[in-house]
């Protein structure tokens, strides 16, 4: 018999850099868990804690290199409903603006912080840093994914009264960041998508895969009405993102793909709007359908600290 204290459990560490990383029942179970402290909130101010307060005691690093408003508050707010708290850095007022490594960066945050949630340009660099770290990363945005935003998307989905599986998704304009998520949701959550793009904007090939390789109908048309055509959910995103050159060019490129009322008609009657915002009105969508009965693109926006709060659960072993 000794006096020796026992030993300690090592906490699980688990990174959110693209959704296959969580998986289909977890991404169920993180749905479940944000509708379910939606609705027990509801009513209450926005900086009041859940009863539960899972994530006392926890402090998030949030790290942008890009501008941000939902990613921004929605992690923020979401930390405080949690009862936690986050640490705001950007590169203009910390040291990566000065050139220290991101493996330096990873392993300073794990020293102070529970968890890094990485906004940034390069896939890579979200992986330099979970690589490097020892507690939880979180995607908030690269220039490959966008998971967060598609948990929150699915939500939204959901809350609208249509299922999953079997759902028929159209997106259209740009392949971008957004739209392989949403194909890598379609593989793991059984849904199909169909992609208006103009010639030389198509999706990245590898999400296409992946969602084809699982079930999932991928239908890759440069027609938009025909993507159109009994959709349940229509979706698009900003046509120009931040930094892009030859706007001019693109821009003439995605005019027919535009969400308008006549390409909302095409659609079940039951059909909603998605944009993961700032939109464009004009431009991606018209102003008839931005602001008309069928858009939850408010509800989507909302829905991101829900989304955040489930992920973040999910990143600290307690959901899923």
């Amino acid at each position: 018999m000794t006096n020796e204290p026992p030993l300690e459990v090592a906490p699980l560490i688990r990174s959110f850099l693209d959704l296959s990383d969580a998986g289909g029942h977890a991404i169920a179970a993180m749905i479940n868990d944000a509708q379910d402290r939606k609705m027990a909130r509801r009513g209450w101010p926005m900086g009041k804690p859940d009863i539960d307060q899972p994530l006392a005691g926890r402090v998030l690093a949030m790290v942008f290199e890009k501008s941000s408003t939902r990613t921004r508050v929605s992690f923020d707010v979401a930390m405080r409903q949690l009862g936690g708290s986050a640490i705001l850095l950007d590169a203009s007022t910390s040291q990566l603006g000065r050139g220290e490594s991101i493996a330096d960066t990873a392993r300073v945050l794990s020293r102070m912080a529970d968890a890094i949630m990485v906004r940034t340009d390069d896939h890579s660099k979200i992986e330099e840093v979970a690589h490097h770290a020892h507690v939880p990363v979180i995607n908030g945005l690269t220039d490959l994914s966008h998971p967060c935003q598609i948990v929150a998307d699915l939500l939204t989905v959901i809350e609208h009264r249509k299922a999953l599986p079997g759902l028929e998704l159209a997106w259209f304009g740009d392949g971008n960041n957004v739209l392989n998520s949403i194909l890598e949701a379609a593989a793991l959550m059984k849904f199909n998508v169909r992609v208006a793009t103009p010639q030389g904007y198509e999706p990245n090939p590898q999400f296409v895969k992946m969602a084809r390789d699982a079930g999932s109908t991928v239908t890759l048309t440069t027609d938009a009405a025909e993507a159109a055509r009994d959709a349940d959910v229509l979706v698009t995103d900003t046509w120009i993102s931040m930094g892009q050159e030859h706007a001019e060019e693109k821009l003439a490129a995605m005019e027919p793909f535009r969400v308008d009322s006549a390409l909302m008609a095409k659609a079940k009657r039951d059909a909603i709007f998605l944009h993961c915002l700032p939109a464009h009105v004009g431009d991606e969508v018209s102003a008839e359908v931005f602001e008309g009965p069928q858009s939850v693109v408010f509800d989507e926006a909302e829905n991101r600290i829900h989304a955040q709060k489930s992920i973040l659960l999910w990143c600290f072993g307690l959901i899923g």
